[in-house]
């Protein structure tokens, strides 16, 4: 579930960020918050970014050379199919995210992703150099990334299994369970997931079409089960859904 009580994000631009400010960002960050002070030092150098709705990040075929904090917004990382608009959502990232990682790994050293903010975003870009400088001289960090790359992995995986032996309403069941934990807010009728989200956004998330998820969608809330509430989901079985 969301915290409530979680820090505020600085609400300045990102070309009026100062570097304390930035190190203040950083040292807010869940995987940043006990960093050795010369990693903190290092990463609070790294370019800050500003970026629209629906701005892309970077596309597949760009340089992978750093990585990415998310310091406000939430950004969507997804598959385009060349010469097509056809998508596939990977994930939808919330603020306090690390992302770009392939940056670590790349053979190539070129994106196969699209990373794309889904709502007005404010990134920290950090050269993939102090970023490997800093894993190696923090061990918590060191082992904090490899945890985030294995993590990523088993749920690639997860969802490949789920493609294979689920239909398209299970599937659909499981992301409300997933996101209804992700991004909760616990209210008196349910769990309302504290996200926008369309229902071709949806369809890309579980490999189906807008039509489909609505017809699904409009089902589940006839059975009270969910409502919309806003363009959000108000999850009001949250236990009956994720044991469906």
């Amino acid at each position: 579930m969301i915290n409530t009580h979680q820090k505020v994000a600085h609400s300045k631009r990102a070309r009026d960020l100062t570097l304390q400010d930035r190190r203040e960002l950083i040292s807010q960050l869940d995987w940043a918050e006990n960093l050795k002070d010369t990693s903190l030092h290092r990463l609070s150098q790294s370019d800050a970014l500003d970026f629209r709705r629906r701005r892309f990040i970077y596309r597949a075929g760009d340089a992978a050379d750093s990585l990415f904090a998310i310091a406000r917004g939430r950004v969507k990382l997804c598959r385009l199919e060349p010469n097509s608009d056809r998508e596939a959502v990977i994930d939808i990232l919330p603020r306090g995210s690390l992302f770009g990682e392939s940056a670590l790994y790349s053979s190539a050293g070129l994106r196969e992703n699209c990373a794309v903010a889904y709502e007005q975003t404010l990134l920290l870009k950090i050269p993939v150099g102090a970023f490997q400088e800093s894993m190696a001289e923090d061990q918590l960090l060191h082992n904090y990334t490899f945890r985030l790359i294995g993590q990523r992995l088993e749920n690639a995986e997860r969802r490949v299994a789920d493609f294979a032996l689920n239909a398209i309403p299970q599937r659909l069941e499981r992301m409300l369970a997933e996101f209804s934990v992700r991004y909760g807010v616990v209210e008196a009728r349910g769990v309302l997931i504290d996200l926008a989200l369309p229902h071709r956004e949806i369809a890309s998330i579980v490999g189906s079409t807008r039509e489909s998820v609505t017809v699904r969608l409009n089902a589940m809330r006839r059975e009270g089960r969910i409502d919309f509430v806003n363009r959000k989901i108000l999850v009001k079985r949250p236990a009956g859904i994720a044991a469906s």
